[in-house]
């Protein structure tokens, strides 16, 4: 038997992967094969949304600080440095949280470039996401937000885009007044958007004298989240020996609760009282990394006691990615 030749659609062009649409898996493909959607192109996105990367950020400068703006701070930025340079036009490249009405990103009228870091993305790997939303924010026209769209697979990471040297900065914004250089003059769309988030957004301050540790004020107590760089296992095992003789916390009414577990690295958490203030755990938390480092630096077998606190650490561990 002959076999049955492919099904196109005589005149209609192919179109690259990138410009193909997301479309419902049983309707027939926008690539013009004649194919439903879920057996040409479909497939490949189903499998780049299962091929989950768990530490996108591995790799660039300030892994730690990318996963806390990531899943912790409400409102910060980041100036970005490139490889090679700026482009021409291009007077600057920023990292934001969020963005207005949570667009991907947004090419400013002067042509600076705003890359928000906290949106929804349409494949496992967020690195590569973000550098496909940035190269199109970089060539987009000036005044230009940028919309969503599944990356090529082959595409660059931002690991690729940035400069290795390069430092990360976060700086932490009370609001999200930086969206617009005149807030009060802003479109009326933007300023609905401006007032919600401005609403919703929890107090937090970076500390300084640590690193990828941050401070954050709610209705009933405040918290430390800070986000670390050591393997999880080896970590848990020596929060556990802290924990079990009685050193893990941040002085008095605090206590370590648990730790998140976010984009492969681990973040440890602690209660504070309601009036302890971000300038009053500076000291205290430069105390305890030191105790951690010396804890890490420890193979020794965990005693009963530790393996129990490591037991509770690892029972209040949460996945947020």
């Amino acid at each position: 038997m002959a076999k049955k030749r492919p099904q196109t659609k005589a005149g209609r062009p192919q179109r690259s992967d990138g410009e193909i649409p997301v479309v419902g898996a049983r309707e027939p493909c926008p690539c013009g094969s004649g194919r439903r959607y879920k057996a040409c192109h479909g497939r490949a996105a189903a499998h780049a949304v299962t091929e989950l990367v768990q530490r996108p950020f591995e790799g660039v400068p300030g892994e730690c600080d990318w996963v806390a703006l990531r899943e912790l701070v409400p409102a910060a930025t980041v100036e970005l440095k490139l490889k090679g340079g700026l482009p021409e036009g291009v007077p600057s490249v920023t990292l934001a949280t969020v963005l207005p009405m949570a667009w991907p990103a947004l090419r400013r009228d002067d042509g600076s470039v705003l890359l928000g870091l906290q949106n929804d993305t349409p494949s496992g790997d967020i690195s590569r996401d973000l550098a496909d939303t940035l190269q199109r924010a970089l060539e987009a026209a000036p005044g230009t937000p940028v919309q969503a769209r599944r990356a090529p697979a082959d595409g660059p990471r931002m690991q690729d885009l940035l400069d290795a040297e390069g430092a990360f900065e976060p700086v932490v914004h009370s609001g999200f007044e930086f969206w617009v250089p005149d807030p009060e003059n802003a479109a009326p769309d933007v300023a609905a958007s401006l007032e919600r988030a401005n609403a919703a957004a929890i107090p937090t301050v970076k500390l300084t004298g640590v690193d990828a540790a941050y401070w954050c004020e709610t209705p009933d107590k405040n918290h430390l989240r800070w986000v670390m760089p050591h393997p999880e296992e080896q970590l848990l095992d020596a929060l556990a020996r802290l924990h079990a003789a009685g050193r893990s916390s941040l002085g008095e009414g605090t206590r370590l609760v648990g730790s998140f577990r976010a984009h492969g690295l681990t973040v440890p958490v602690w209660d504070l009282p309601s009036g302890v203030s971000a300038e009053d755990v500076e000291k205290p938390a430069a105390e305890f990394g030191e105790r951690l480092a010396a804890a890490l630096a420890s193979d020794a077998p965990l005693t009963a006691d530790e393996r129990r606190a490591r037991g509770g650490l690892t029972n209040r561990q949460v996945t947020l990615s």
